[in-house]
């Protein structure tokens, strides 16, 4: 620790940090525009103005930019002297010269980091009365609007964007007052974290163009701690409600999570809770039973009332009825232990593919049973060397994947070190690393986007992928397995690799489902396990299929193809299935026949789907954004996320339709479950792995000084006229008795527990910059720790190594063996649904490399014929120069191509005409 002197009182700060991280970490505020916690210091904007003086003695001082300056033992600075104060006001007033006086109109107005900073500098007045620099606008994409005269010159766009997220098609051109920041041609923004632009600028130069269609001032927005529900990684998020609709998703701070970003999916995906898709009352369809599902629910059906629809289906789903559940990965823990507790363990069903269950089933047994420590995000950023089997991680898990970015820069910061160049001054860090690449290591059947950053990679097989893993294992420890027949090339790879992981004082390695191979997951475990040894850790990460796949996997069930079996032997006549498509799970064939042995069928759902048309009975589940509950992630990390916004008045959480149908039933044990406390105390004791969940979040019961924490703003407006037209009467709020958080302006105003925090605000701070003070210190962990407890932890203990070992992959004459694609725009099934996700989402393809394209005399863009699992398509060829021969990629989940079981073996063939049979 150091101590420096702030206007003469001392304070203790950390050691190595500059003089800005210091005093905002001490609660002062201190006006800045280029520094970010997250990108450090490059000293442009000469906003953080400081006296730095030499002694007690020395009264003249001189004036430094505090983000510039290291905060060693014994310094003395004034933040508060009247020239300091004045520097900084007069860089304000030049910054304004040619800002627009649009604030009433702008955007970013209320929550403007231009705005809160020009306050606290004091300047009030604009004295300039000359034209203004103007600029044109550009089209970014569906993402962003562009207001490039807002702009004063910070740079934090650029370096966000191309040092931090890795994009190379935004650039800063021109130069001194003439500086532009965007593309060099309009167009689409390319980088998968674009949207952090609408958060990283500091006026409103980027907005969020999804907000703009439905724009509300950001103090009327209702809003609630929440969790992405996009991918695995589990980011926390801050929606904002106003009429019933969802207008936007923010990032929330979790230190050991997403920390100050998101992806483009997690933040614009959430259009799907407006959609025109919404169940939004229970549906009867009498006409689906006894045959087979019936045809879809298109005019048989009818809107019941909740005490008709219960009474209906306690006749069908009655205690010692011969019924199944089928889970989802999508639904929160509380809603699948509610369907579990409903037709009992032995007849749950986790409802995910019975591939991805192999899979998730695997990865969890590995992350509890072995030595190697599943991390969170922030210690992925500090792995010192990394190696990638077999996963497209940027498709897969976005924001893990810009930490890896960050991961890749562990081992080049040592040259800075050497030249004794503190990492927080960026500019001179980068200048001094250049283009020196991290150890960093991706082996994957194709190319992808982290190659960009990898000093080694290889494309395979998946099988050749796992032999490769394998041999980097034995490498390490030759307890593993020595591979056979490994060609010299791979051997070497190997060698290379493994000699980088044992180097390492924090190796890392990532794999997951993506490839569909439980070898592949096997050989990354085999890797970190050699890794672990005596005091030396390796961290061990999955990308897994879907936000609550760990959870769901760690409450165990049977599979998809089990639950299709008790069906076809008559073991079960009836089945509940809870927020999921089957149709994405599982052929179309396969799903018919399904449907055709149920004599009843009751679905619970938010959305629309082909499963809800064959449905007797359908009961509209509320959104996450409507909803309590709690989900875990790839990590292990259990996490709550709230309600926003009470639903329509037909709308429940599933959990909760759950329950009465059990009250209904008969079972009156389950009466207890008032609350969401009271399902997962139940949740706790009947399956102690989930025994911390009660504590990722306080009771609901949670008061401070008495007060509930208000969803509202103190600044929310219109309470009464947005129902004018209703009654003129301001309407009682509704009762929320699952949260500390009530639907109301009213309640403690100061900082709540982390778990709880609604939004970031503070006095002066009207911009996302405010979590700063809600930090500990800023860029650490929130003020009682950041959010979740993790569920799963390294056993510690040395495990058996896995020794099945596949062989090399061979081609087949005339097929080829066809793998996913991942996209993180179309192969999620929510998003895809948001406008803007859906106009970025590709349409199907076929990839292909060059040799294979040859071979079959087409060329790119030309279409061939698809055969596979009694499905045939007609796609267009994409070269995949780098994709193996005698593989092909098919996108993954996108539509038009939901529910291919992949990898497959398949044909390919050039036609003219086909017949399209058997394609969902």
């Amino acid at each position: 620790m150091a101590t420096i002197y702030i206007d003469n009182k001392p304070y203790d700060v950390k050691d190595g940090g500059n003089l800005l991280h210091a005093c905002l970490s001490l609660g002062f505020n201190l006006p800045y525009f280029c520094w970010h916690p997250a990108m450090h210091s490059v000293g442009a904007c000469r906003q953080c103005a400081v006296k730095q003086f030499r002694s007690g003695h020395d009264t003249k001082g001189r004036i430094v930019m505090s983000c510039m300056t290291a905060a060693t033992d014994g310094m003395r600075i004034s933040i508060d002297d009247p020239e300091a104060a004045a520097f900084r006001k007069s860089i304000i007033e030049w910054l304004m010269t040619n800002h627009p006086h649009d604030c009433p109109v702008c955007d970013e107005g209320g929550e403007c980091h231009l705005q809160d900073m020009t306050h606290m500098t004091g300047h009030v007045y604009r004295r300039f009365r000359f034209k203004k620099r103007t600029y044109l606008n550009q089209y970014l994409g569906p993402f962003l609007t562009h207001e490039m005269n807002r702009c004063i010159q910070c740079y934090r766009c650029v370096r966000f964007y191309r040092d931090y997220a890795g994009g190379r098609d935004f650039d800063v051109f021109a130069s001194h007052n003439h500086v532009y920041f965007g593309r060099h041609r309009d167009g689409v923004l390319e980088n998968e974290f674009s949207g952090n632009l609408a958060e990283v600028c500091p006026t409103g130069v980027f907005t969020d163009k999804t907000l703009k269609k439905h724009y509300t001032r950001k103090w009327d927005l209702q809003t609630a701690p929440s969790v992405c529900v996009h991918c695995s990684v589990g980011c926390n998020t801050i929606p904002g409600e106003r009429y019933g609709e969802l207008r936007r998703i923010r990032n929330r701070y979790n230190g050991e999570v997403n920390r100050y970003f998101l992806c483009d999916r997690g933040r614009y995906g959430y259009e799907f809770v407006n959609s025109a898709l919404r169940i939004r009352a229970p549906l009867i369809n009498p006409s689906a039973s006894h045959n087979g599902g019936g045809g879809p629910v298109s005019g048989g059906e009818r809107v019941a009332a909740k005490e008709e629809v219960l009474r209906y289906l306690s006749d069908i789903l009655y205690f010692g009825a011969r019924a199944i559940g089928i889970g989802s990965p999508r639904a929160s823990l509380e809603a699948n232990f509610a369907l579990r507790s409903l037709v009992g363990a032995e007849h749950f069903y986790m409802g995910v593919p019975d591939t991805d269950f192999r899979l998730v089933t695997l990865i969890a047994d590995v992350l509890r049973k072995g030595p190697a420590r599943s991390p969170s995000l922030s210690e992925v950023e500090a792995a010192d060397a990394v190696f990638v089997l077999g996963e497209d991680v940027t498709n897969t898990a976005p924001v893990l994947a810009l930490a890896l970015r960050q991961a890749a820069r562990q081992k080049p910061l040592e040259i800075a070190r050497k030249l004794r160049i503190p990492l927080w001054d960026d500019a001179a860090v980068r200048n001094a690393v250049q283009n020196v690449r991290g150890v960093f290591s991706v082996a994957a059947p194709y190319k992808t986007k982290l190659e960009e950053v990898a000093s080694r990679s290889y494309h395979g097989a998946p099988d050749d992928l796992a032999r490769l893993g394998f041999a980097v294992a034995h490498e390490l420890n030759n307890e593993n397995p020595a591979v056979e027949g490994l060609p010299d090339e791979v051997r070497s790879l190997a060698v290379s690799i493994a000699q980088d992981l044992k180097e390492a004082k924090r190796p890392l390695i990532i794999s997951g489902a993506g490839c569909g191979s439980e070898a592949v997951i096997q050989a990354a475990a085999n890797v970190a396990w050699a890794l672990c040894s005596g005091k030396r850790q390796a961290g061990l990460c999955f990308a897994i299929p879907a936000c609550n796949s760990m959870g769901l996997a760690l409450m165990g069930g049977g599979s998809l193809g089990a639950a299709f079996k008790a069906a076809r032997e008559g073991t079960a006549d009836r089945a509940v299935i809870l927020e999921n498509d089957l149709y994405r799970c599982a052929p179309e064939e396969e799903v018919n026949a399904f449907f055709g042995q149920i004599r009843h069928t009751v679905v619970l759902d938010s959305l629309a789907t082909p499963t809800v048309a064959k449905a007797e009975v359908v009961l509209p589940a509320a959104a996450f954004a409507e909803a309590d509950g709690a989900m875990v992630n790839n990590e292990g990390r259990a996490q709550r996320f709230y309600q926003v916004f009470a639903p329509d008045n037909g709308i429940r959480e599933s959990w909760r339709w759950l329950r009465d149908i059990m009250i209904a039933a008969g079972r009156a044990d389950v009466r207890e479950w008032q609350g969401l406390d009271n399902i997962s105390a139940a949740l706790a004791e009947t399956l102690p792995v989930f025994r911390q969940a009660p504590e990722i979040a306080p009771p609901a019961g949670f008061r401070i000084a008495g007060m509930k924490i208000p969803r509202l703003p103190h600044r929310y407006s219109g309470r009464t006229a947005m129902f004018a037209d209703i009654t003129v009467y301001e309407p009682k709020p509704p009762r929320d008795p699952d949260s500390p958080l009530s639907f109301s302006m009213e309640g403690y105003q100061g900082q709540p527990p982390p778990a709880l925090i609604p939004r970031f605000w503070a006095p002066g701070w009207n911009s996302v910059q405010s979590v700063n003070k809600f930090q500990s210190e800023v860029g650490g962990p929130l003020r009682g720790g950041d959010p979740g407890r993790r569920l799963i932890e390294s056993a510690g203990v040395k495990a058996p190594f896995f020794k099945d070992i596949p062989d090399a992959f061979a081609p087949r004459t005339q097929e080829w063996l066809i793998l996913p694609s991942y996209h993180i725009f179309g192969s999620e099934e929510l998003s895809v649904l948001s406008p803007g996700i859906a106009e970025l989402t590709p349409r199907p393809y076929v990839g292909l490399n060059a040799g294979d394209t040859g071979a079959l005399r087409v060329s790119e863009g030309e279409e061939i014929a698809v055969a596979m699992n009694g499905a045939e398509f007609l796609l267009p060829v994409r070269h995949f120069p780098e994709l193996p021969s005698g593989i092909a990629v098919l996108p993954s989940g996108i539509p038009g191509l939901q529910g291919l079981m992949l990898p497959a073996w398949g044909a390919l063939a050039k036609r003219k005409t086909i017949t399209v049979t058997g394609a969902t």
